[in-house]
């Protein structure tokens, strides 16, 4: 009898470095959906995940106050983009294993594990494309610090389901949606296509990792007869540390479930709001 999904979670989020980290999880994920396809079961069993994943000797990992601030104009600034979306992608493939093993004692269909487990696959996709990358620059991940700050949101949620997938994919992810679209831009001035192609697929699919947090949110709410909306302000005025930053990218939000009566009470005031 194989591992289980609980078990296979684990050991990708004490795997250290970020190659050999999404190998495993592309390897789980195969595991996984070639037995749904035979019909076979893995159990999402029990395990123990760490509180924080294993990470290489580098990047240096430092305060977010003591990054330096990035010049998209420039061969460097385009690499230091990179290469903090890079680790945003290797921090996504924890997230999304550490979601299935942090708790599987909470009775979930079996859709969900579909979900999250394609979830953390496709982000060990963007992380190895956004690697190549930047090697294709002359750079590698590990080459410049990266925010330490970027496991926050799983540490403060450890305790809290609702709370992760308020924050995590309908906060944090959507926020990659209102994003990308500049960064595209940035390397399309550039003419850097191979980066444009790279940021196009992680934009395409970034869609439906916020899609499956609102889906399960709302199913939880659903369960336990709780109203989505007012929860979902609550949770991320409890968890999120500021305000919400416009410009939102209303179209893709919307295609991700997310209406702007979720997202634009908890944000900053812009002068154009203002009026």
């Amino acid at each position: 009898m194989g591992p289980s999904l609980s078990e296979m979670a684990v050991e990708v989020l004490t795997c250290a470095d970020g190659r050999e980290k999404t190998a495993l999880s592309h390897a789980h994920a195969a595991r996984w959906f070639a037995a749904r396809a035979a019909g076979e079961e893995i159990a999402i069993g029990r395990a123990a995940p760490p509180l924080r994943p294993a990470r290489p000797a580098l990047p240096e990992l430092k305060d977010p106050r003591e990054m330096p601030k990035r010049r998209p104009g420039s061969p460097h600034g385009r690499i230091a983009l990179l290469h903090a979306v890079a680790h945003i992608e290797l921090n996504a493939v924890d997230l999304h294993w550490d979601i299935i093993a942090r708790f599987a004692h909470v009775p979930m269909p079996m859709g969900f594990y579909d979900d999250w487990v394609k979830a953390a696959d496709e982000e060990s996709k963007h992380f190895n494309l956004v690697c190549d990358c930047l090697e294709s620059l002359g750079s590698f991940y590990g080459a410049l610090p990266a925010h330490a700050g970027m496991w926050r949101a799983a540490e403060d949620t450890v305790e809290d389901f609702f709370g992760r997938l308020a924050v995590v994919p309908m906060v944090l992810e959507a926020r990659g949606l209102d994003v990308t679209p500049g960064m595209i831009e940035v390397f399309r001035k550039a003419g850097e296509a191979q980066v444009i192609a790279a940021l196009e697929t992680i934009y395409a699919e970034e869609v439906g990792h916020v899609a499956y947090g609102s889906k399960w949110f709302h199913f939880l709410c659903g369960r336990e007869g709780q109203d989505p909306k007012p929860l979902f302000h609550e949770l991320v005025r409890r968890y999120f540390h500021g305000k919400l930053k416009p410009p939102f990218n209303e179209e893709k939000r919307a295609d991700a479930g997310l209406p702007p009566d979720f997202y634009w009470p908890l944000a900053e005031e812009t002068p154009e709001r203002a009026r």
